[in-house]
């Protein structure tokens, strides 16, 4: 495993180009940092991150997940956090490949599979360790970036078996749950959507409930399984990550932003926005005007999804 770990590790090298690389492989993206971040927030979507080597922190409100080489960390569903590059180097650099899950490619994989039970309440977050059969499959796959012809052929093949090993690993019961379009992560996914397109708006988590087809106390433990997050927690910090971004458009206008994303006090929300980035508001906005802020699907700065 040694060998094939180390060919991937310098494909990596040779194809990133920097915090984010689209490969033109489906899906797929790199990350390489040669130094430690500092830390920043971005949405989490579904998906996994297989680190080579190095290590990453993120944060989602309670304790840190950290996850470093010969793990990889899966998320089954959309989540703020805030996290950075713990462990990099210029000899030894943050490396890591993440592949963004597609819900139907797993449901047609689950379909030639034994059917399995799984726990009721499953967390949305995990990390396990990597097999060598999983090293072997990303390796196949990174090679087709010097053979870009093959990619339409094989890439989804080589997609199809890594999902087979996660689906057979400890992980499993969260990709299943992503297929299940009727199942108790897409009925959170649809309230989780709904507080993202509502964040300003009041809500009751009655109403969430309902509108989920549960009853409050399990869609309380359902959702609080997902996400690490109370509804109410979800909705505080989504509310932050907007102000931000509309801080980078009015930097001066701290009040206005505050109340335009639900806060009915300015102080509060200069002391809440403080506690979670680390700065008040307007000097927050003005560090995010010299950096780059992370990108959507990413739990750290400009890192896409790795």
């Amino acid at each position: 495993m040694n060998s094939t770990l180390e060919e991937l590790k310098a494909l990596v090298r040779k194809h990133a180009r920097g915090q984010r690389t689209d490969t033109g492989i489906p899906r797929i993206s790199l990350t390489l940092s040669e130094t430690v971040t500092e830390l920043s927030a971005a949405m989490v979507e579904p998906i996994v991150c297989f680190v080579l080597q190095g290590a990453k922190c993120i944060n989602l409100g309670g304790d840190g997940i950290h996850y470093g080489a010969g793990k990889y960390f899966v998320a089954s569903c959309e989540v703020p956090a805030i996290g950075q590059v713990a462990e990099a180097s210029r000899a030894h650099p943050y490396l890591a490949i993440s592949l963004q899950f597609d819900p139907p490619t797993i449901a047609s994989l689950l379909l030639d599979m034994p059917k399995v039970e799984d726990p009721e309440f499953v967390c949305g977050l995990g990390i396990s360790p990597m097999e060598a059969e999983l090293h072997d499959a990303l390796l196949r796959l990174i090679r087709l970036k010097d053979r870009p012809a093959e990619i339409p052929v094989l890439a989804p093949l080589i997609e199809r078996e890594i999902l087979f090993r996660l689906l057979q690993g400890p992980q499993g019961p969260k990709l299943r749950q992503i297929a299940q379009v009727d199942g108790r992560l897409a009925q959170v996914r649809r309230a989780l959507a709904w507080i993202r397109g509502n964040y300003a708006k009041p809500f009751k988590v009655d109403d969430l409930a309902r509108m989920t087809g549960m009853s409050v106390s399990v869609f309380h433990r359902h959702f609080k399984a997902a996400t690490l997050m109370t509804p109410i927690q979800y909705q505080k910090r989504f509310r932050l990550f907007e102000a931000r971004r509309l801080l980078l458009a009015e930097p001066g206008n701290t009040a206005g932003v505050a109340f335009a994303v639900g806060y009915e006090s300015a102080s509060q929300f200069s002391r809440e926005y403080a506690r979670l980035f680390g700065s008040p508001p307007a000097r927050d906005a003005r560090k995010l005007r010299v950096e780059p802020m992370a990108e959507p699907g990413s739990a750290q700065p400009a890192s896409a999804r790795a």
